[in-house]
């Protein structure tokens, strides 16, 4: 047998992360800070040593997991929405990221006049922040980690130590906050410390709002009526 090359044992110890910070994700959805590694492993469908040749506690896993995910935190409000092509009916297929069809639902106009088009694009930002907190949603169904990101952020990342906590607090700040703060403000004239509570008022409230959708695995189909409750 052929010897694998650095680059492919590499690939290989990336993905092999990859899987374990996804399973450590769903795990603390439903037991918190009690998971153990062998409940990650577990759900990984790995050896219990495996995961520990990665991670020897679940403090290292954690972090890694929430840094990994604030990579991918701040794409929402910048990446482009895709709107999936209508059928004959006006029927929108279901499932990925929320689009500018289901926008429409949230009753905004110029996302119901795009349905039509079967690539059509516009910035989050564009759309305002009910199509934003639905999309949100719509990532969080898909993207565990991302929703425990959002959720411990609301709780000053408690379960860190403050080393580790403080730093997370700051990106999260930097990243994810102000850009949604931004959005929510446009044409207003709120003083900036204002504009970051507004921010992180909403996301506490979809994020508990979320809690209950995700452990019943119906984040997906429930997200518009989340947005519809919260009256945004």
């Amino acid at each position: 047998m052929t010897p694998r090359t650095k680059e492919q044992n590499e690939d290989i110890r990336l993905r092999r992360l990859a899987q374990i910070r996804k399973a450590a994700a769903d795990v603390f959805l439903n037991k918190g800070p009690l998971l153990e590694i062998r409940d990650v492993a577990a759900q990984a469908g790995l050896g219990y040593g495996t995961v520990y040749h990665y991670y020897s506690n679940k403090g290292d896993l954690l972090h890694d997991l929430l840094w990994d995910a604030l990579e991918r935190a701040g794409e929402w409000l910048e990446a482009p929405l895709e709107v999936p092509r209508a059928s004959a009916s006006g029927e929108v297929p279901a499932g990925g990221h929320f689009g500018l069809a289901a926008a429409a639902d949230t009753g905004n106009s110029a996302a119901a006049d795009s349905r039509s088009g079967s690539r059509e694009t516009a910035a989050a930002a564009e759309l305002g922040p009910a199509a934003a907190a639905a999309r949100l949603l719509q990532l969080w169904a898909e993207d565990h980690a991302l929703y425990l990101l959002h959720k411990l952020a609301g709780e000053g990342f408690a379960s860190l130590p403050e080393a580790r906590s403080t730093p997370l607090s700051d990106a999260f700040r930097r990243e994810v906050l102000a850009p949604l703060a931004a959005l929510l403000e446009t044409g207003r004239a709120a003083e900036p410390p204002y504009r970051l509570q507004r921010a992180e008022m909403l996301l506490a409230a979809l994020v508990g709002c979320a809690s209950l959708s995700l452990r019943r695995g119906k984040l997906h189909e429930e997200a518009r009526d989340i947005v519809r409750f919260l009256k945004l």
